[in-house]
């Protein structure tokens, strides 16, 4: 028996009601009403929710109902029709999306999702600078499933000859954002950024073009003299650029130097892998005169660092070791320069294996044999060499005691 609309608003009765032809009236325990057809198609009984009550009145019920009544005597299935037009919205909403996913806006959801993976913040602002001044000017505002091949070409081709190395961190970057655009449907098939079976067929291997720059060098003949002359610098900068050339570390593992990393007594200075290049920990036995001239420097209530800055809680600038090159006018060499001076003395001098001085510079063996040699951190062979670099780097005539006296003497910086 059909319901009037009035029975439907006072049904409280806990069950399914029917109204008739496949419509009934749900009502739940908690006094909800809902509205359900039901058919059969092929032998198979299905059950179709048409929304809940009062918002769907019974009029509105009976009109869908009779829609979905006239589709399966068609021979067609109400519920698997709704099911493609949920796929096909879907799909929609998301071509949708990607046309308004713009390179701009990927790389920016792509440095958001990494950022805390990476080192330092300064490596997202390289990311983000060497994006905004190579590829968006290009297709930043472009839909990346858009991006072709010929896109990559027009920002590549203009500097892949006079900036390789630079080139090819765009060209890998562009790679990762789009990877990173496919697995989130944005685009899809091959990256047009690709290099192996792509751009290598079109543009020349950048180890083939780019001009190999080293960093310039002190001849280690010269390390006695220039050590004398470092000594009578002045100022924080001097000390560092004497700490780093007496380790062989570089720039920055000196100036964020902190003093918990070190341990005077055992005469060890362990770096973080947080602070490293290669991303491990790694650990450096302290010669004599580097131990006498942190013992100098001492730590400092004012700051956690060994080489603080003028500002509260920081280090020395990058640029501090480089400036005392320049007043002593060596605008030659470079501080990073010291590292090729020491394993060039290494090779030519001593008889120390060639492992030892790449561990010592915290390089990464490639080998599995040579990996497994240098697994220990083998100290105390280090320590002898480091030992015998340092008396290298003073004047074959000083005597131990007058190398001290002179660290001793050596300005504070303060």
């Amino acid at each position: 028996m059909a319901f009037t609309a009035d029975q439907v608003e006072k049904m409280s009765v806990v069950g399914t009601h029917a109204d008739g032809k496949g419509l009934y009236l749900q009502v739940a325990a908690n006094g909800t009403k809902s509205w359900l057809y039901r058919y059969q198609l092929a032998g198979r009984r299905r059950n179709m929710g048409l929304g809940g009550y009062p918002a769907i009145t019974l009029s509105q019920a009976r009109k869908t109902k009779n829609n979905f009544q006239l589709q399966v005597k068609a021979g067609s299935d109400p519920l698997e029709e709704k099911r493609k037009s949920k796929e096909k919205g879907v799909a929609e909403h998301r071509e949708q999306g990607s046309s308004l996913m713009t390179f701009s806006r990927c790389s920016e959801e792509y440095i958001a999702a990494k950022r805390s993976g990476w080192k330092s913040s300064k490596h997202a602002q390289q990311w983000e600078n060497t994006l905004a001044t190579y590829a968006a000017p290009f297709i930043g505002d472009m839909p990346v499933k858009q991006i072709e091949g010929e896109h990559v070409l027009e920002i590549l081709q203009p500097i892949w000859f006079g900036k390789t190395e630079t080139a090819n961190r765009v060209r890998n970057r562009i790679e990762l954002i789009l990877d990173y655009a496919t697995t989130l449907k944005h685009r899809s098939g091959d990256n047009p950024a690709r290099w192996r079976g792509n751009l290598s067929n079109l543009l020349p291997s950048p180890s083939k073009v780019k001009e190999v720059r080293h960093h310039s060098a002190l001849p280690y003949e010269d390390m006695p003299e220039f050590m004398a002359k470092l000594f009578s610098a002045k100022g924080f900068g001097a000390q560092a650029l004497i700490l780093t050339i007496l380790t062989a570390t570089r720039t920055s593992e000196t100036l964020q130097a902190i003093w918990g990393e070190f341990d005077l007594e055992e005469e060890v200075w362990t770096i973080p892998k947080s602070r490293m290049k290669a991303g491990k920990e790694h650990r450096i036995p302290l010669s004599k005169p580097a131990v006498a001239l942190l013992k100098k420097l001492g730590p400092s209530e004012a700051s956690v660092y060994v080489f603080p800055g003028a500002k509260v809680n920081s280090h020395l600038s990058n640029m501090s070791m480089t400036t005392v090159l320049r007043r002593m006018k060596r605008g030659d060499v470079t501080v990073q320069g010291f590292r090729s001076t020491f394993r060039d003395w290494a090779v030519e001098k001593t008889n120390y294996p060639d492992r030892l001085a790449e561990k010592a510079l915290s390089h990464s063996l490639k080998s599995e044999s040579e990996a497994a040699y240098q697994r220990g951190q083998l100290l105390e062979k280090r320590a002898a060499m480091m030992d015998a670099w340092s008396r290298y780097c003073f004047p074959e005539k000083a005597k131990v005691a007058k190398i001290k006296i002179r660290i001793k003497n050596l300005p504070s910086g303060k």
